[in-house]
């Protein structure tokens, strides 16, 4: 009896997905954001907000996955500790106006769905290892971005550690300003060539 439960969330959710798509929603974030929190929803879970700075973190993630080739180890069907490992984190972060510090806590979860194929899409989210943190109860907002056949969510919380309030840190602001007088000795220093 178990099983029936479970097979009427599926069918809901398939259900759900295959209205989108006629919607003909342009934007695939869009439609997996409504996905997200209709599926959550079926859970009794709260839905989730979206978030800017999030939103702008997987826009980049994304950005870095689009040429890489959707594999069996990639994206959702990755084992869980073999994630491509993102070595310009930190500039990618700045780019967001973010710091590791806000985003401790958050899940990033990228997945390659060839078309974006909106239920495929859904799926590779729902039924997948990324399952547990849209279950979990800790996260309150969602960033979506994409490029080519990649989508990125990444997941926030309420706590510091998961906000991904805006990097308004000292360190922050003397590291840009740092940047600004380093481009300035090197203009003078070229001017004083000229």
């Amino acid at each position: 009896m178990a099983f029936l439960p479970r097979y009427l969330l599926l069918s809901l959710l398939l259900l759900n997905s295959l209205l989108f798509s006629f919607v003909k929603s342009d934007d695939e974030e869009d439609n997996l954001f409504r996905s997200i929190n209709s599926y959550r929803t079926t859970l009794n879970l709260t839905t989730l907000r979206e978030n800017d700075k999030a939103k702008c973190l997987a826009d980049e993630i994304a950005d870095q996955f689009k040429d890489q080739p959707c594999t069996n180890t990639t994206g959702a069907n990755t084992v869980p500790g073999t994630e491509p490992q993102f070595s310009d984190y930190p500039n990618l972060l700045s780019k967001c106006k973010l710091n590791v510090t806000t985003t401790r806590d958050a899940a990033i979860m990228p997945a390659c769905v060839p078309n974006l194929v909106p239920d495929l899409v859904l799926s590779n989210y729902t039924m997948s290892q990324y399952a547990t943190s849209l279950n979990d109860t800790k996260f309150t907002g969602v960033g979506i971005g994409s490029d080519d056949n990649w989508i990125v969510v990444i997941l926030t919380t309420n706590n510091l550690e998961g906000s991904f309030t805006p990097d308004n840190s000292s360190a922050n602001v003397l590291f840009q300003l740092g940047l600004i007088s380093q481009a300035v000795f090197l203009l003078m220093a070229f001017l004083l060539l000229l």
